[in-house]
C-alpha cells in the first residue's frame, strides 16, 4: 500500500507537510484505542488510504487535514474495537495488548539482539503513562465508545464536540462515557512506587526465578497475585490465570526446569521494568508487571510470537 512517507506522491499535493507530520500522533491514538501495534497500524495506512483515494478537489476543500484524518482514524479504531470484541471470544486463551520495548533499547538493538527498522511503527509510540500494561489491562474493558471517548479526551485532550463526531453520538453522551471509563481505572488502579524500587524489585525477582528459590518468589508476590499468560494457540502456555503467590512462584519453578536454557534480561516494558525470556538468543515471552505495596500484584506474560514482532530480529529486518 502506499503511503505519504512512500515515493510517488506529487510533492505539489496540498497539504503534504501537515499529511505526513500526522502518522506520528495517529498512530500513538490507533495503539491506545487498539491495544494492538499491528492493529494500530493497519488503522493508520487505511486512514491515509481514504485521503489519497479522494481527488484533489476533494482534499483542498478539507479545512484541517489533520481533524480530518484524526476523525477518520477514530471512526476505523471504533468500528476495529468492535470487531476485535468478536475475534476475542474466539481467541484461545487469554488475550493480552502487545507489549512495546523502550525506545533506546529498540535503536540500541537490545529489544532482540539487532537493530530496529528505520521506520517501524513502534519508533513512532510515546512511552507514557497511557501505555503501561495495567492502564491498557483496563482499557480492554471498556466498551469501544467508552475507550475512544476517553482517550481522546482525557489522554489526547480533544474537546467531547470534535469526539462527538467521531464516537457518533453527542457531547454530552461522551462526557459520560469518558466519566465512566475514569470510573474504571479509579477502581483498578493502584499506588505504583518510584521507578528504581519497581526495577530493583523487577531484578530481585529474575534472580529468584533464576536461583529457583519459590520461598523468595513467593515474598515477592502479592498473596492474591495474578499472573496471565498470553500464547494466542500458538505457543504452549496455561489458558487461565494463575492465582495466588505460591501457585504462580511453583508455575515458574515448572517453567524453569521444562526450559533450563531460558536467559531472562531485565527490558524496559511499556515504559514500566519488566522482563524478557530469550530461548537460543530469541525473545519467546515479555513480561510486564503492576507492582504495588512493595510486592507484584500482576505478571501479564506475553509469549504469542506475532505479538513479539518489536522484540524479535525477524520484525526488526
Amino acid at each position: 500500500m502506499s503511503t505519504p512517507s512512500e515515493p510517488g506522491h506529487d510533492r505539489s499535493e496540498p497539504h503534504l507537510g501537515a499529511i505526513v507530520g500526522e502518522r506520528r500522533r495517529l498512530t500513538n491514538i490507533a495503539y491506545r484505542l487498539l491495544g494492538s501495534l499491528s492493529d494500530a497500524e493497519d488503522a493508520v495506512q487505511e486512514t491515509y488510504a481514504r485521503w489519497y483515494a479522494m481527488s484533489r478537489q476533494q482534499q483542498e476543500a478539507i479545512e484541517s487535514p489533520g481533524a480530518w484524518l484524526t476523525t477518520v482514524a477514530g471512526r476505523i479504531c471504533l468500528d476495529m474495537l468492535g470487531s476485535a470484541r468478536v475475534r476475542r471470544e474466539a481467541y484461545v486463551g487469554a488475550w493480552i495488548p502487545e507489549p512495546l520495548p523502550d525506545r533506546t533499547e529498540w535503536f540500541n538493538g537490545r529489544a532482540g539482539g539487532g537493530r530496529a527498522a528505520p521506520d517501524d511503527p513502534a519508533d513512532r509510540i510515546t512511552l507514557d503513562e497511557s501505555v503501561n500494561m495495567a492502564f491498557l489491562v483496563v482499557l480492554e474493558s471498556m466498551t469501544p465508545a467508552e475507550r475512544v471517548a476517553f482517550i481522546l479526551h482525557d489522554v489526547f485532550r480533544y474537546p467531547f464536540a470534535e469526539v462527538a463526531e467521531i464516537v457518533g453520538r453527542t457531547p454530552a453522551a461522551c462526557r459520560q462515557l469518558a466519566s465512566s471509563a475514569r470510573r474504571r481505572l479509579r477502581a483498578a488502579r493502584t499506588p505504583m512506587g518510584p521507578a528504581a524500587e519497581q526495577a530493583g524489585l523487577v531484578r530481585h525477582f529474575k534472580e529468584a526465578w533464576e536461583a529457583k528459590n519459590i520461598k523468595v518468589l513467593v515474598g515477592l508476590l502479592d498473596p492474591d497475585a495474578t499472573m496471565t499468560a498470553d500464547g494466542g494457540g500458538l505457543v504452549g502456555t496455561v489458558l487461565r490465570p494463575v492465582k495466588g503467590s505460591e501457585r504462580i512462584a511453583q508455575y515458574l519453578i515448572h517453567i524453569a526446569d521444562k526450559a533450563p536454557g531460558l536467559a531472562l534480561l531485565e527490558r524496559m516494558v511499556n515504559g514500566r521494568p519488566g522482563l524478557v525470556a530469550q530461548h537460543t538468543g530469541t525473545p519467546v515471552t515479555v513480561a510486564a508487571f503492576d507492582i504495588t505495596g512493595g510486592r507484584i500484584r500482576c505478571i501479564w506474560a506475553v509469549r504469542n510470537p506475532e505479538k513479539l514482532r518489536p522484540w524479535t530480529d525477524s520484525g526488526q529486518n
